[in-house]
């Protein structure tokens, strides 16, 4: 497939998503950290945030908010914490089966270390029957951006950059690293607001794309590659080229009228 192509295919995923909201839900979720774990234990996860594109509103699983609701203090959630993340799981999957229908707009939530297999892996190893979300509901919105926009469109890590090229609030941002240390220093309510800040600037970031208006660092080159077709598609994103077209076009019909 050509860069054109990819192009092409990813702007019409951002278009289906902001020309119907009511299908899709944006996901983000926070664990403990996944590098460099000895044991291969898959990761243990605090919060995990769900968005409707089309209200805005926001659900959320966390463990914090378990322990709130069975009267465990916070300093007690570490030797409750299977029990606590295997109720927040359930809920997690109870959400889920009653949203069969919806497409799930993720950032790199692709394998067992971190992704939709980590949470059903986690479930399980608690003792839960996870709710399969099939993969065509999955829409991978770092992926989606790397095939509109060209490998280099932005610096790593990626989601910080393009959230700082476009000026985005990150209130409550914490970075892959940060949130590891949030989680180690059992600042759970951290994790949580840095997972919803995440789904909002997702949210931010698909309907800028749509609209057209996401900055980034890609060159024309690198957003359409350099077919004859994606070249010519390069050019009639400039005004020029168009009243060049549209000069041509009128001397054609003063030339030959009856064509």
């Amino acid at each position: 497939m050509t860069q054109y192509n990819r192009h092409k295919k990813a702007v019409e995923v951002f278009n289906d998503i902001t020309s119907s909201p009511e299908n899709y839900l944006i996901i983000h979720y926070s664990c403990e950290s996944f590098v460099d774990k000895a044991d291969g234990r898959t990761p243990r996860i605090t919060t995990i945030a769900v968005r409707y594109f089309e209200s805005s509103q926001t659900k959320t699983f966390s463990i914090h908010e378990v322990a709130e609701q069975k009267n465990v203090a916070i300093d007690k959630i570490e030797e409750n914490y299977d029990s606590l993340e295997f109720e927040m799981l359930k809920e997690y999957f109870e959400f889920v089966q009653k949203h069969e229908r919806y497409k799930w707009i993720h950032w790199n939530m692709r394998d067992s270390n971190y992704g939709f297999y980590a949470i059903e892996n986690r479930y399980k190893v608690l003792g839960g029957q996870p709710i399969i979300i099939p993969d065509d509901k999955k829409i991978d919105l770092a992926r989606n951006l790397v095939n509109c926009f060209g490998r280099g469109y932005i610096g790593h890590p990626r989601m910080e950059k393009l959230v700082d090229k476009n000026n985005m609030t990150k209130l409550g941002f914490l970075t892959g690293k940060e949130e590891a240390e949030a989680f180690e220093n059992k600042q759970y309510i951290r994790l949580r607001n840095s997972t919803l800040r995440k789904v909002d600037l997702f949210y931010g970031i698909v309907v800028s794309a749509a609209e057209g208006k996401l900055q980034t660092n890609a060159k024309w080159k690198e957003i359409y590659g350099v077919s004859i077709q994606g070249i010519y598609e390069a050019l009639k994103e400039r005004w020029w080229f168009n009243v060049i077209i549209f000069i041509i076009g009128l001397l054609i019909g003063s030339i030959f009228p009856n064509i």
